[in-house]
């Protein structure tokens, strides 16, 4: 595709963002970075959270990863649904009741200092890794779509990408990211729509013809029950469930956006909403990879096969189709999808991290109006140098990032499920100097039990480490707690 031409997109895609940002920036408080002034629409925070929760990787590599995976990954997808309902009833009303603007100061209250220093510590790595993860997938499609052709390298894409990302949220922070993650939603849809349609007129189908050829498509396998499987329904489900509580429940990027409206009750609209959005558009990404690889096979485009009889790179199906063979009009879409995709992925986690940091460890809210802002600024600039450095860690890495996000969130998330789920199911109280070692000893003990179990019994935890890790997490704590007292406070 022309360069110029990806660059006239970014051009005023950008003058859109920092047309939002000018509008939302006016009339702002010193709270307006962090809480929105809690005045957003339910209905608003919804629909830009699935742009948020999707990123580039959905829109990326979803479509490429049932080429190894099927459909299986629907069945994640279903668990995530169940996973919304506790979010909606139980973790809304507590944060609510608390009000909360950094969700870790629960764990404060529950626990103690140490407890919630070590809580929030957990979410800041998640979220770093999380962000650079999305924003890596993303960068390196606009690297092949534009600034290879410019000679300008990788490392400077990931920098100007960033910088972008600072001009338009530095001033109003959440207040802004509201309102541009509804218009980076509207492009991640359309572009998956329109490739869809795309599609679908080149092999002359019609809208049942299309729907007939994925249904019977020997990738549209949705259910697994092989029990050593990583892809065994019951894995996929419970796991489903535990990481939509962790990664969006006890995510401070997702969950600041959803504190930003007026009361509990849009706030709890917001959420049931944005899951049934979410879990529809998901199903679609899932479809639009099977034509995808229809297209491919129809048209005689070779795929890289590794020694296993695995594909290989397959989150550069999508990419190479767009740009290279679906037509003009469908590169500009999937541009402006993949363009809303990388501000999307970094913008909100920018300003998550940014937050949980000055709230939690610097003690921002007692702090003077020039003080705020000064140390949220280099606050933002130090979490956009981390983010920087872990891509440039995972910039030669191969395979699907869906599966790399979430083995990574089963890890870091694990401890911050266990504390979560004991403090408010129990009332059992813990020696709170201990838990920093048990949260960190917890994802060690995983990892060597996942290894243990694949080689000795060729059993593969996949996505279900996270109940393990939380699992492990809580043994630990009850083995520290405090004999004949109850928690501080429930």
């Amino acid at each position: 595709m022309n360069p110029l031409l990806v660059l006239a997109i970014i051009s005023i895609y950008f003058v859109l963002l920092m047309t939002i940002s000018y509008f939302t920036s006016r009339n702002r408080s010193d709270e307006s970075y962090f809480t929105g002034d809690r005045q957003s629409p339910w209905f608003l925070v919804a629909f830009g959270m699935v742009g948020a929760g999707l990123s580039g990787v959905t829109f990326v590599s979803l479509p490429g990863m049932v080429g190894n995976n099927n459909f299986y990954f629907y069945q994640f997808i279903l668990g995530n649904v169940v996973g919304y309902l506790f979010i909606t009833f139980v973790l809304i009303p507590l944060y609510y009741r608390l009000r909360l603007v950094s969700i870790y100061g629960y764990l404060d209250q529950r626990y103690g200092v140490k407890t919630y220093k070590t809580g929030s510590l957990f979410f800041l790595v998640s979220q770093s890794f999380g962000a650079a993860l999305r924003l890596l997938l993303a960068s390196k499609i606009l690297q092949f779509a534009l600034f290879d052709q410019l000679n300008i390298p990788f490392p400077i894409t990931v920098i100007i990408i960033l910088l972008l990302v600072w001009l338009y949220t530095n001033k109003s922070g959440i207040k802004t990211i509201v309102w541009t993650d509804t218009l980076q939603t509207t492009f991640l849809v359309l572009g998956a729509i329109i490739t869809i349609y795309t599609i679908t007129t080149s092999l002359n189908l019609s809208f049942s013809g299309a729907i007939q050829q994925v249904t019977e498509h020997k990738y549209f396998e949705v259910f697994n029950w092989e029990n050593k499987s990583s892809n065994n329904f019951f894995k996929q489900f419970i796991a489903g469930i535990l990481v939509a509580i962790a990664m969006i429940g006890l995510d401070q990027n997702m969950m600041q956006k959803t504190l930003t409206c007026k009361n509990q009750w849009d706030a709890q609209k917001n959420t049931l909403t944005y899951s049934l959005i979410l879990a529809i558009t998901q199903f679609l990404f899932l479809g639009l990879g099977i034509l995808l690889y229809i297209y491919a096979e129809n048209n005689g485009i070779t795929l890289a096969v590794g020694e296993n009889g695995a594909l290989l790179d397959t989150d550069n199906l999508f990419p190479d189709l767009a740009l290279n063979h679906l037509g003009v009009f469908a590169g500009i879409s999937f541009l402006l999808g993949i363009i809303a995709a990388s501000f999307s992925s970094v913008d909100s986690s920018l300003t998550a991290l940014t937050t949980s940091f000055t709230y939690d460890f610097l003690d921002i809210s007692h702090k003077s109006s020039a003080d705020k802002k000064r140390l949220k600024n280099w606050v933002l600039l130090g979490f956009s140098g981390v983010l920087f450095l872990i891509i440039m860690l995972f910039a030669n890495s191969r395979g699907d990032v869906v599966s790399l996000i979430f083995k990574v969130a089963g890890y870091t998330y694990g401890p911050l499920l266990g504390l979560y789920m004991l403090g408010m199911f129990t009332k059992v109280a813990v020696k709170d100097k201990w838990v920093p070692f048990i949260c960190v000893l917890a994802p060690v003990l995983t990892y060597l039990l996942s290894v243990y179990f694949a080689q000795s019994f060729n059993f593969d935890f996949g996505f279900i480490n996270i109940a393990v890790n939380a699992g492990l997490t809580i043994l630990g704590l009850l083995l520290v707690k405090r004999k004949g007292e109850t928690a501080k406070s429930q």
